[in-house]
């Protein structure tokens, strides 16, 4: 699964995992749960819902209860619904079966399987490299990060992608540098001053091709053995300009909904599935069929 890596809930993830660790041994027996409000409950209330909450197991596939799910990952969104309509139904009076029932009644009981395919957004991609024909009925808007190690696993099916619809689909990259990898952001600039002297696909198959090793010193040499102006490259790596691209790159990404990388938009309509030319031909074969005034086309 190539979209593991997401921005929001890295640092949430990371400072709650000791507190986590204290108390995953502790949920059998907690009076208080993350995310779960008991208040307004009277204390037999309360200690039904707490018996709910060990006995039943969350929808989202753990393997764990309700109670242990909200303390091990109370990010999880079913362990939460599950435990609300639990509450809710307590709260209102309802008996612990009722309450259970509810539960499974709820939209939290199983697993919904994203879309395909989203609903299409507008992805400003002036000035942004493009590779393949101008007017290609299908364009595909890749958000990268270099030094990901699933975006450099990408490359190759995205080359084949290419290669078997060379008239009918074009790539135009936007960068999403993740603040996880300390040197994704210079490797963005680099490839943002690249592409000023019409250099950025030789510096683009270069970082993914050495995208554990993205130190200022290697990404230097990359762009003398590309070719290009090195005074200049230099002067462009530092320069705000190609930093606030960077930055609007980053926030286009975050105003159309990408959570990590890669992520790909495939005439606007965010993916959702593996990236690999054998998961993505059905998709490409059904969205040429559409006619042409029905594609949303980023701008």
């Amino acid at each position: 699964m190539y979209r593991l890596l997401q921005r929001a809930s890295i640092t949430a993830a990371v400072c709650f995992f000791g507190a986590a660790l204290a108390l995953a041994q502790e949920w059998k027996t907690a009076e208080s749960l993350p995310g779960v409000d008991l208040s307004n409950l009277t204390a037999a209330q309360k200690a039904s819902v707490l018996k709910i909450l060990r006995d039943e197991g969350c929808s989202c596939g753990c393997n764990m209860k309700l109670a242990e799910c909200r303390v091990v990952d109370p990010s999880c969104s079913y362990s939460n619904g599950l435990a609300q309509a639990v509450v809710d139904a307590i709260r209102q009076g309802k008996t612990e079966a009722d309450a259970i029932a509810a539960a499974h009644a709820s939209k939290w009981a199983h697993v919904q399987e994203p879309k395909l395919l989203d609903d299409p957004v507008a992805i400003p991609v002036a000035g942004a490299p493009v590779k393949g024909q101008p007017n290609a009925p299908i364009t595909i808007v890749e958000f990268s990060d270099f030094q990901c190690p699933y975006c450099a696993a990408a490359v190759p099916q995205i080359d084949a992608l290419l290669k078997a619809y060379p008239t009918q689909v074009k790539l135009i990259y936007k960068e999403f540098p993740l603040e996880i990898h300390s040197q994704a952001d210079l490797a963005a600039a680099a490839a943002v001053a690249a592409h000023k002297q019409g250099k950025f696909w030789p510096m683009y198959d270069a970082m993914f091709r050495n995208h554990d090793d993205l130190s200022r010193t290697n990404i230097l040499a990359m762009a003398n053995t590309n070719g290009l102006d090195m005074t200049r490259f230099q002067n462009d790596l530092d320069s705000t300009e190609v930093r606030e691209t960077v930055v609007r790159d980053v926030q286009d990404g975050d105003r159309a909904g990408v959570e990590g990388t890669p992520t790909i938009f495939i005439n606007g309509q965010r993916y959702n599935g593996p990236i690999a030319l054998s998961y993505l031909k059905p998709i490409l074969d059904a969205e040429l069929k559409k006619p042409v005034q029905a594609a949303s086309v980023p701008h």
